[in-house]
């Protein structure tokens, strides 16, 4: 019996393997914007967190330091999406196995 439960869980394993390596590739073709001052300035960037374009509305020129707050907040926006669809998209890989509380999978 405990051997069939070994090889269960092994199978189990792999699974989620496999099911882990669609989810990173899910997340690595994923690209999420986020804005601060209603558009003025849109952060894009990947599932990985690599930033692919920064777009500046001339007027937000005026003013360097705001130009600097709303980057960060246009930032800090995308990179909650892309928390939560990394969140959502590994879930739906671990299904079925048991993970500890606070286990987080790297992407």
């Amino acid at each position: 019996m405990m051997k069939g439960g070994l090889a269960g869980l092994m199978k189990q394993a792999q699974q989620m393997q496999e099911k882990m390596k669609v989810a990173q590739e899910q997340l690595a073709a994923l690209e999420v914007s986020g804005q601060a001052a209603n558009g003025l300035v849109i952060v894009t960037i990947s599932g990985k967190h690599e930033m692919k374009r920064v777009q500046i509305d001339p007027a937000a020129m005026d003013d360097r330091e705001m130009l600097e707050d709303l980057i960060l907040t246009a930032y800090a926006q995308a990179f909650k999406q892309v928390e939560a669809a990394n969140t959502q998209v590994m879930s739906g890989a671990t299904a079925g196995m048991p993970m500890p509380p606070g286990f987080k999978l790297p992407f």
